[in-house]
């Protein structure tokens, strides 16, 4: 028991449920080895006891909670309201200087009043993270943070739509091998001018691990505070023009143009090493231009508002240069960012410091570059950035705030019905308690970082917000436990960071979902993720879920990256692919036949909707007997079906207005699979470009669909 309680004392489990009325225990040596990683010492009973009773005398003692929310409009917290009477509250303001005396209030003599929330006593202070001082008559003072938030986040129209991609795979005839962000604020230009489009989504443009090769996955980056130059586009870079050596970069230019070559022409995959080897030269030259008196001034004020955060992870990409892109094999003495040798090899390595420096100050414009264009193309929400679960553990993230990362810890997945393996993710956790006695900084740097160009933020795992599944190095995830933050303030600082800058918010709750998660981001306007294929009435009969009985708050797709194109879900070509890479768990046959059913119950539905006219069946589902209906028609269906739904948003897989069939990432394949490599292709497996994508009568017919008129939710099933 003493383990157990002190294991919750700390937000770490000792049981899990891996499915509806199932529960399973933790390892105690799981449960040991996470409160280790958190600092608690739990190896012995002896060591147990001592750290239980240190626990719950700070628990008996504490007069607020480490963390504390304040949510505008709703009643003060408990933790307030249950103040001893006389107690002194000192806020001092996010803003104010150190030496700024604080604003104060004192708890009536007679408590406070539950059903007047702070009408006679409590000063509400400003939106923000501020600290606040307690002090009780006849005990110590004591501080906290206090996180001053607004109701909701920003909210999208109520309807609108727009194209899901992953940049690189968007090659246009000026891309270098791979999409950039003058792709991105050129599709965003074209689909909202011409489309309507509301939105263009794109995958995390976080900084990746540098070195050959690197790891093509978006989702498991160096740093998610600051984003990869090898999505510049190098010619719009306004120093491009004024080069020594325009021969040399006219060169480089030209090997960029025999890279996209290959991949549009020849079948080459996206080489991201080689497309960042030509762009890494030609920067070179480009950044070697003196920067405008205005140039300078604008990278100055960038460099101050950024401070720290950049000068550190601009240091570790030298030092990376240097010594390896794994800080855990670099001299012992680099290895502490705060270091004197450090210091020294910051001095020292002060010119490639600054390089990095004027990268990301060079990214960072593009990405507003492609914002504004969205916005100016009459977008409401413009370009909807990608946050990653974690980063990898030996980057820019990691070695800058060691102290924030549970060290020996990997995020993963608990074991379910769908993976009784359980997923180890590789990518280590932040500390809980590392973040509430930090104020949450890392947590907002990051927020404030990504949400500066985002017209909205989709959240990957948004769950991870609530909990974290760990599992300890060396050990299977099935041998992992979950970890709780402290989700109001997550939650708190979300919407706060969010609504400085007029960004929605969607998160990704696929997957196995704590209860009550879902109505606690909806309540504060975090919109949730709906797939078509997974959206049936689990709680009935199973059947597919009517469009009226979605929910509204929600981004709604027919797939995403992870999961296989439309065309390729409605044919079965997903099947026999994971068939030849030998993924399949059970004969070819069995999987085509359940596949097979599963595709048939949707196609039925369309029809009878009257949504795919004719109905009938497609290669590779076998369901209906009666034909008629071909692929690209069912496609049309599907998107007709997402807009009969009551959902605020909707996207659509660019690939999917081209019938290409192959899936971005096959989860379960490392070499096996050509994964975060493969550009938009057509239904032949022919590479198309962003201008042929603007002129397919395909893609075209598709977005008529979606811009005709329709009333979600009018039709009933018979």
């Amino acid at each position: 028991m003493g383990l157990s309680r002190l294991a919750a004392l700390h937000g770490v489990a000792t049981s899990f449920s891996p499915s509806a009325g199932v529960s399973e225990p933790v390892p105690e040596t799981t449960v040991v080895a996470v409160l280790g990683a958190l600092g608690v010492d739990a190896t012995t009973p002896e060591a147990v006891r001592g750290a239980l009773a240190a626990a719950e005398s700070a628990a008996r003692t504490r007069l607020l909670p480490d963390t504390l929310v304040v949510w505008s409009g709703d009643p003060l917290p408990p933790a307030l309201t249950g103040l001893p009477p006389g107690t002194e509250l000192a806020v001092r303001l996010e803003e104010s200087a150190e030496e700024t005396e604080p604003a104060r209030m004192r708890v009536p003599s007679g408590g406070p009043d539950p059903a007047e929330p702070g009408s006679t006593w409590w000063t509400g202070p400003p939106l923000g993270v501020h600290r606040l001082t307690a002090h009780a008559p006849g005990r110590e003072p004591q501080d906290c943070t206090l996180v001053v938030a607004p109701a909701r986040v920003p909210q999208p129209p109520d309807r609108t739509h727009g194209f899901l991609v992953q940049l690189y795979s968007l090659l246009s005839a000026r891309s270098w091998g791979m999409g950039d962000l003058g792709d991105l604020a050129d599709l965003a230009s074209w689909s909202g001018r011409r489309l309507g489009a509301g939105f263009v989504q794109v995958n995390p443009l976080h900084a990746a691990v540098p070195g050959e090769p690197t790891d093509p996955s978006p989702y498991r980056p160096s740093s998610r505070r600051f984003p990869d130059p090898v999505h510049l586009r190098v010619e719009s870079v306004p120093e491009y023009g004024h080069v020594a050596d325009p021969v040399a970069l006219d060169t480089l230019r030209r090997k960029g143009a025999e890279l996209r070559e290959a991949v549009l022409d020849k079948g080459a995959l996206i080489d991201r090493d080689a497309v960042w080897s030509l762009k890494r030269q030609a920067l070179d030259l480009v950044l070697a231009v003196p920067l405008t008196p205005g140039r300078h001034a604008a990278y100055c004020d960038f460099l101050a508002a950024q401070g720290r955060a950049l000068e550190d992870h601009a240091l570790w990409c030298a030092l990376a240069e240097v010594h390896g892109p794994d800080w855990h094999g670099w001299p012992e003495e680099l290895r502490d960012p705060r270091s004197d040798a450090t210091a020294r090899a910051r001095a020292e390595l002060l010119d490639r410091v600054d390089h990095h420096c004027r990268l990301a100050w060079l990214t960072a414009g593009q990405l507003a570059d492609a914002q504004r264009a969205a916005r100016e193309a009459g977008m409401p929400v413009g370009v909807v950035h990608d946050l990653a679960v974690g980063v990898h553990p030996g980057g820019a993230d990691t070695w800058a705030q060691q102290d924030a990362f549970a060290h020996g810890m990997s995020v993963g997945a608990p074991p379910d019905a769908f993976n009784a393996r359980g997923q180890d993710w590789g990518l280590p956790p932040w500390r809980p308690d590392a973040l509430a006695a930090s104020g949450y900084a890392p947590y907002r740097g990051l927020l404030r970082g990504i949400l500066a160009h985002a017209g909205a933020l989709r959240i990957d795992h948004v769950m991870g917000l609530f909990r974290l599944w760990w599992v300890p190095e060396g050990r299977p995830p099935t041998e992992g436990t979950y970890v709780s933050h402290d989700a109001e303030a997550m939650l708190a600082v979300l919407v706060l960071e969010a609504h400085r800058a007029g960004t929605v918010v969607v998160g990704e709750d696929l997957g196995t979902v704590e209860p009550g998660v879902r109505e606690a981001l909806a309540r504060r306007g975090v919109l949730g993720t709906s797939v078509l294929w997974f959206e049936r009435d689990w709680a009935g009969d199973e059947r597919p879920l009517a469009p009226e009985r979605w929910r509204r708050d929600c981004l709604a797709t027919a797939t995403t990256h992870d999961l296989p194109s439309t065309a390729a879900r409605l044919t079965g070509d997903h099947v026999t692919l994971r068939h030849r890479l030998g993924l399949l768990t059970r004969p070819l046959d069995e999987e085509l036949r359940e596949d097979g059913a599963d595709t048939a119950e949707w196609l039925a539905l369309l029809t009878r909707l009257g949504l795919l006219p004719g109905g009938g069946a497609l290669p590779g589902a076998g369901a209906l007997p009666d034909g008629g209906a071909d692929e690209e028609a069912a496609v049309q269906a599907v998107h007709r079906f997402l807009l009969r739904t009551p959902a605020r948003m909707t996207g659509i897989w660019l690939p999917d207005t081209v019938g290409d069939r192959r899936p971005q990432n096959l989860p379960g394949t490392w070499d096996q699979y050509p994964n975060w490599r493969l550009p938009v292709a057509d239904a032949e497996g022919v590479p198309v470009t962003l201008e042929q994508l603007a002129a397919s009568p395909r893609l075209h017919r598709l977005m008529d669909v979606l811009r005709a008129p329709h009333e979600p939710g009018e039709v009933r099933l018979p």
